[in-house]
């Protein structure tokens, strides 16, 4: 069964699902950005059918997320590094862990963000460039950009 396509809808949140709104793709994002890149590992870490593997490996380059680069000519053998977009998703991943940990952990922490140069805990929160304030902030609403039409949502109030 094929799900359905958000390509056609303005956005963004829609869009972005388009090319990672698959539970594998992001898991295979996270073991891209912590340093995965070969076939094997990833079917390894995550205990993936390889079909499905394959798939979202082609689906993650095909959407610019990830590159394929040959690491071996016989037999052909590919590894999958993050593109500049990918890297990119890092901080979503790291959005996903952070609540995760706030929410569902019951047992403690499983993993945590660490700061290299003081060996803390980071807490991450998502903050505006300009202003540092935290964007859970009631100052910040959603509002149509200059791209939407009257199908995008954005906040009303």
């Amino acid at each position: 069964m094929r799900r359905k396509s958000f390509s056609e809808m303005k956005c963004p949140v829609a869009q972005s699902l388009e090319r990672v709104g698959e539970w594998w793709s992001i898991l295979i994002m996270r073991d891209a950005l912590r340093g995965l890149s070969r076939f094997d590992e990833f079917q390894k870490s995550l205990d993936i059918a390889p079909n499905i593997l394959s798939r979202r490996l082609n689906d993650l380059v095909e959407h610019g997320l990830l590159e394929k680069r040959r690491y071996c000519d016989a037999p052909p053998r590919d590894e999958y590094v993050p593109t500049e977009i990918g890297r990119d998703f890092r901080s979503v991943i790291l959005a996903m862990l952070a609540w995760g940990n706030r929410h569902f952990a019951p047992d403690g922490k499983a993993v945590v963000l660490m700061n290299t140069d003081t060996g803390e805990e980071a807490d991450p929160i998502l903050v505006d460039r300009v202003s540092g304030r935290p964007v859970s902030d009631p100052a910040f609403k959603t509002a149509r950009g200059p791209a939407a039409d009257e199908t995008t949502p954005y906040s009303r109030s």
